[in-house]
């Protein structure tokens, strides 16, 4: 941390309050002997004091990045937070990819002195004549490819009205990062036979080469990837187009009609039984749906639950529709998971990350084809 300090002290006098602070360029060096960063997708190692973490501070951080993803048929946190005292911060620790300091000037207590005293006089003086002041973020700072956030406030009831009125801003931050280091990782070997499937639909569709074709049509297309593991969930993802013809087609009850009528004709729990098509889960979870802007076309966000029609299985689902005015077509694409007494927060991520790296082809291509 050997410029950190003085770093921090022209931070506060540049940026404008209330706004989240970003020094991409400390730390970093193209001859770096960092190591790489390293941990698992979704993972965050939390430093701060005992007491504070057992107290209003503590419930303010577990409402941040504690909070249950919206949809899954079981409770899951957002990330895994693993709290480690700052005193505690070894060599390793500072090796994770996600690490998160919090501290209040005021505290004497040593976890939170352990922290302060990186910050300058200047700096605290600057966080003191505006208490919207609350965030540092700092790259690569003691390995590569980590992020790493300093949550500070002049005392508890300051930094705590921030952690609310920035909740989302914080979640993103990471929600996106983790999406775009599981989309390095999964996404370095594509599948060209699913590339080539989703041109029929005006889809530029990327997913790993284990994903395999289950159903193709001019206006349909299926894919799963196989699981002979019990300790890899069973990943669907399918995708169809038709014409969008009104908005109506994006009210919630009619996505629902839409989708039920995708799987009625197409997907089944088991193939020689015509009762176990999917449907939607309309109460536990309750389908939650949001609206989207997915590369300047508007979207709608479905997440929720799903079951066969003969309630033989069952799971979770994330599902976008996308409209493309310009052309008049309107694109459904969902992935669902099946993983009985299993998580599911890991491999709706996944989904999530595979659904939002789909492009609309350019009219140009779809020409050409």
């Amino acid at each position: 941390m050997k410029s950190l300090t003085n770093l921090l002290s022209i931070v506060i006098i540049l940026i404008s309050a209330g706004t989240i602070w970003s020094c991409d360029d400390y730390g970093k060096d193209s001859n770096s002997t960092k190591p790489k960063a390293r941990g698992a997708i979704g993972e965050i190692i939390l430093a701060i004091d005992s007491t504070k973490w057992q107290g209003p501070v503590g419930d303010a951080l577990q409402d941040v990045f504690l909070e249950d993803v919206e949809g899954l048929i079981r409770d899951e946190s957002m990330f895994s937070i693993k709290r480690v005292d700052p005193r505690a911060m070894t060599r390793i620790l500072k090796m994770a990819t996600n690490i998160v300091y919090v501290t209040t000037f005021d505290d004497k207590k040593a976890g939170s002195q352990n922290i302060n005293k990186i910050f300058s006089k200047e700096a605290k003086e600057k966080a003191a004549e505006d208490p919207n002041l609350y965030m540092l973020r700092s790259e690569d700072e003691f390995a590569v490819g980590q992020e790493l956030i300093y949550l500070f406030g002049n005392n508890e009831e300051e930094l705590i009205k921030n952690l609310k009125q920035n909740k989302n801003k914080l979640q993103n931050l990471f929600q996106v990062r983790e999406r775009g280091r599981l989309e390095k990782n999964i996404l370095n070997r594509k599948s060209s036979v699913a590339r080539v499937a989703g041109e029929k639909l005006g889809l530029a569709i990327n997913v790993p080469a284990s994903y395999q074709i289950a159903k193709a049509e001019d206006d349909f297309l299926w894919l799963r990837q196989p699981t002979p593991r019990t300790d890899r969930a069973d990943i669907s993802l399918f995708f169809y187009e038709t014409d969008y013809t009104s908005e109506e087609q994006v009210f919630p009850e009619n996505v629902i009609k839409l989708r039920d009528q995708i799987t009625q004709k197409h997907i089944f729990g088991d193939p020689d039984n015509k009762d176990s098509y999917l449907v939607i889960e309309k109460v536990d979870p309750t389908p939650v749906f949001n609206n989207f802007n997915i590369n300047d076309n508007f979207a709608v966000e479905i997440r929720g639950g799903w079951k066969t029609a003969n309630i033989s299985m069952g799971g979770s689902f994330l599902a976008y529709v996308i409209v493309d005015a310009k052309r008049g077509k309107l694109y459904y694409m969902e992935g669902f998971v099946y993983f009985p007494n299993q998580g599911h927060r890991e491999a709706i991520r996944e989904i999530e990350t595979l659904l939002l790296a789909t492009d609309i082809l350019p009219e140009q291509s779809l020409q050409v084809n």
